[in-house]
């Protein structure tokens, strides 16, 4: 696998960690379970992290994706990285185009 395929898959893995521990989240807080909400948490926390390694591997341009910025957008707000913020916004302009 090349360099910019497991980097991608590094960075689609952290994608799917962080969408499902805010699911988890989510039906944590909307049922009162403290075991959904702490393990959404974790899931989360660790989606960032690993969305953050991969775009520090990164090199190239951003690619274009609508959903996948979206929420490369909002991990980098909650977890305060500017640059993972800037580079959802990218690739969201760029799938619009």
């Amino acid at each position: 696998m090349s360099e910019s395929n497991s980097n991608q898959a590094s960075m689609l893995g952290g994608r799917a960690q962080y969408a499902k521990g805010y699911v988890e989240e989510t039906i944590g807080n909307a049922t009162g379970s403290k075991e959904w909400q702490q393990s959404g948490k974790k899931d989360t926390q660790e989606g960032i992290s690993e969305m953050k390694a991969a775009n520090q591997q990164r090199t190239g341009e951003p690619a274009a994706s609508g959903i996948g910025g979206k929420i490369e957008q909002v991990a980098g707000q909650a977890a305060g990285c500017e640059g993972m913020e800037k580079e959802g916004l990218v690739r969201q302009e760029k799938a619009a185009k």
